[in-house]
């Protein structure tokens, strides 16, 4: 079962103080998906803090990794405050560096509270599962599609807007995805907060190809560029999660996306902004 392999590959092994190595996932993609890196990153964070979770993340996507050898992540112990610390991480390959991370850790707080609604949707239980809406598609797709399609996920995904990504049409930058991992997880927090943060990248960019009835199916290429994440309160992975995602804007060949976490109750737990190339394949 992949959950099974994404959490191994969670487990990083530290070789040197503030020095730690990842192995990768192939995906199909000959490059490492970009939410695997931002989990990894945040694990080798995480491993320098003994005592408060993160709150909030900022990444750079520098250089494609390449999913056939070992990352290398680097942490710089920047600041440790009475409540708040700041670790820096740099991920390696080949001597370069293909992603840097800043990230902030709080310890745990009481003070003012509120937040935004959570919009009205249809909950998982109503809605189709990915192997349904597959079916649904394939006989559309070519066998490679169908081989990307029919991957094992460590996500599962319920998705409330029904978009056709291989026949793509003009619609609102908006969209909303159930997920949750397909295990039940123990109760260390930041095991919760680093596959929230790998599944944070699965989606987010699409948001912004939707006004334009393109995808990356269809002559977009695509690529996450920087990634920004806020944890607002506790949270089990192996619960629901809806992401309400929408795109303000897109120009320059990248789209700009935003989205917003709640648990089923309503609870929003976390947020994410992200900026992705959106390029036109111009063929011949």
């Amino acid at each position: 079962m992949l959950i099974d392999s994404v959490l191994a590959h969670l487990d990083l092994e530290q070789i040197e103080t503030n020095l730690f190595r990842g192995i990768s996932e192939a995906l199909g993609p000959p490059r490492v998906f970009g939410g695997q890196v931002i989990g990894q990153a945040l694990i080798a964070a995480l491993r320098t803090v003994e005592d408060r979770p993160c709150h909030s993340l900022h990444g750079y996507f520098l250089r494609p990794g390449d999913p056939s050898i070992p990352i290398i992540y680097e942490v710089d112990r920047i600041r440790d405050g009475k409540s708040f610390t700041t670790r820096r991480v740099i991920a390696i390959q080949k001597g370069e560096a293909i992603f840097s991370m800043s990230a902030s850790f709080q310890i745990f707080e009481d003070g003012l509270s509120h937040q935004i609604e959570m919009p009205d949707v249809p909950g998982p239980d109503d809605l189709p599962t990915e192997e349904e809406m597959f079916e649904k598609r394939k006989k559309d797709m070519t066998p490679e599609m169908i081989t990307m399609m029919k991957r094992d996920r460590p996500v599962e995904m319920k998705r409330v807007e029904d978009i056709d990504y291989l026949n793509p049409v003009k619609s609102d930058p908006v969209q909303h995805i159930w997920f949750r991992s397909k295990k039940k997880l123990g109760d260390d927090t930041a095991q919760h907060q680093c596959l929230l943060a790998y599944a944070s990248d699965m989606g987010l960019l699409s948001t912004a190809t939707l006004p334009h009835g393109m995808s990356f199916m269809t002559g977009l290429m695509t690529a996450s560029l920087d990634h920004a994440m806020w944890f607002h309160r506790d949270f089990r992975f192996d619960e629901w999660v809806l992401i309400a995602m929408d795109s303000p804007s897109s120009g320059g060949a990248r789209g700009f996306n935003r989205g917003n976490m709640f648990t089923e109750d309503g609870r929003l737990i976390a947020s994410v902004a992200q900026e992705g190339l959106m390029r036109l394949i111009r063929r011949g």
